[in-house]
């Protein structure tokens, strides 16, 4: 009998301008990202920016990371009437990712958002994002923790009955943190599954799709068991097509 054939992971990249790695415009990924999908049992497989490439891209994939990074999605692209003065995009990135989600979705293909892929993932099912923390929710925690992102800066309560709670199985989660901005109100078709104890969201799910879960903290690290029978269950998803 034939090995069960390694399900392939799409993973997307974050773009920066010219300066520092290279005088040209480059890609960049951390590469705890593509760990955490090989230890889980997946190929991972980075993504370029090229949105015309997404269907092809999809036909090549069995499931899709949305990672985070230092920007910020549009808030015209959720219907926000103004602009945080720290809002910052990066429009060519945010157009793929838009492209290659709502693609994985209508293939009923498992998604993970991670961070700003949460906050990207939130916008798609049809949900606003808080643009500035400080300025929209009274004694925040510390969400740009200033500890290392490999330790813990906050714990989650994940709410029992979720899919999230079904995996990690546990009602708290110690967590690393690096976000100014998060989701904000609970869509058709969205749940809820954590929160932090500031109220601020950090955890989706939508149960209509076999595997839909964003989560505002960076699992890739794993900093605790959670984290890893998070990637666990996704690869699972991804393996099984049925």
């Amino acid at each position: 009998m034939r090995p069960m054939r390694k399900p392939v992971i799409g993973i997307t990249l974050d773009c920066e301008e010219p300066g520092g790695y290279s005088k040209f415009p480059w890609y960049a990924a951390r590469e705890n990202y593509c760990g955490a999908v090989n230890r889980a049992g997946g190929v991972p497989l980075l993504l370029a920016h090229e949105t015309d490439l997404a269907d092809a891209y999809l036909d090549l994939l069995d499931g899709l990371v949305i990672t985070g990074g230092n920007f910020d999605v549009d808030p015209a692209l959720f219907g926000a009437a103004s602009r945080h003065e720290t809002v910052a995009t990066k429009d060519r990135r945010t157009a793929f990712e838009l492209a290659v989600t709502r693609g994985a979705l209508a293939r009923n293909m498992p998604v993970l958002g991670i961070c700003g892929g949460q906050q990207l993932l939130h916008v798609v099912l049809g949900g606003e994002l808080i643009q500035h923390i400080p300025d929209e929710v009274q004694n925040p925690l510390a969400h740009e923790q200033p500890n290392p992102r490999n330790e813990a800066g906050h714990d989650v309560s994940v709410l029992e009955g979720t899919q999230l709670h079904q995996i990690v199985g546990a009602n708290t989660l110690a967590v690393n943190s690096a976000h100014h901005q998060a989701a904000t109100g609970e869509p058709d078709g969205v749940v809820i599954n954590a929160t932090a104890s500031d109220g601020v969201i950090e955890g989706i799910e939508a149960p209509a799709y076999r595997f839909c879960i964003g989560v505002q903290w960076h699992p890739e690290f794993a900093i605790q068991a959670g984290d890893e029978k998070l990637f666990a269950a996704f690869i699972k998803a991804a393996q099984n097509k049925d």
